[in-house]
């Protein structure tokens, strides 16, 4: 059995946040594999089904981000789910928006709910990277995370959660690499079905959606980001300290 656990924080005010991007992703899973209603157990929501025949449980940890940890060791001592059998969906920064990858193990980078996995189960998950970029200044990262996606982010979003819904068969039966193949192949022909001459623009624009390669730590920016960072930096520059 494998567990599938998205990120994110609960209610409503979070529910469009970048922070929230691992919560969408099952929530995906769950409307295209058919599985059944979510229903509260062990902290969170949890939905029962499965997967290219295996037996799959999704969980939305209910604890907020930073304490996500005791709903997924809840759920994986219970169900005698190995640490390696646990795979977490959810926000990256140092990847540009609509790139994702997957990685076993490895430092949490800062993420605080992966932080806090590792301490109730170890190490050795795997980890569905997300990329939602960086704002560019480190100061502005809260606020960005706990902003709601823009506008301009559904050119790929909506694209993304359907590539990484339908290719989850090969997640539930361990395979990786053809996960991110298939998540690659998916992207490319929405793409191709997006075009036509009036596409050309906009497809130039927008940015790389996915890496199937371990690349370098540092991401080069895109020009969005860029921008978003110099309006984030004027936005805390003009805010009075507190007394």
């Amino acid at each position: 059995m494998k567990l599938f656990v998205g990120l994110g924080n609960p209610g409503e005010k979070y529910a469009r946040n970048r922070h929230n991007i691992g919560f969408m992703a099952v929530e995906r899973i769950a409307e295209l594999h058919g599985f059944g209603p979510w229903k509260r157990k062990f902290k969170a929501y949890a939905a029962d089904g499965e997967i290219g025949g295996e037996k799959v449980l999704l969980l939305k940890p209910q604890t907020y981000m930073n304490e996500s940890g005791q709903s997924v060791g809840e759920a994986a001592r219970f169900l005698k789910i190995a640490e390696g059998d646990v795979v977490i969906f959810h926000d990256e920064l140092d990847l540009l928006p609509g790139r994702i990858k997957v990685k076993t193990g490895g430092g949490n980078a800062g993420h605080n709910g992966l932080r806090s996995i590792s301490a109730h189960i170890g190490n050795e998950t795997q980890r569905v990277r997300l990329g939602i970029g960086h704002p560019g200044n480190k100061d502005a990262v809260s606020y960005y995370v706990l902003s709601d996606f823009a506008k301009a982010d559904q050119a790929w979003l909506p694209d993304l959660m359907e590539a990484v819904a339908k290719a989850a068969p090969h997640l539930a039966r361990g395979d990786a690499p053809r996960f991110q193949t298939d998540v690659a192949r998916l992207l490319q022909q929405a793409e191709s079905n997006a075009g036509g001459a009036s596409k050309e623009d906009d497809r130039a624009s927008r940015p790389a959606l996915i890496s199937t390669a371990v690349g370098p730590p540092g991401e080069r920016r895109s020009k969005r980001a860029t921008a978003l960072a110099d309006n984030l930096a004027k936005w805390l520059a003009g805010r009075k300290p507190k007394d």
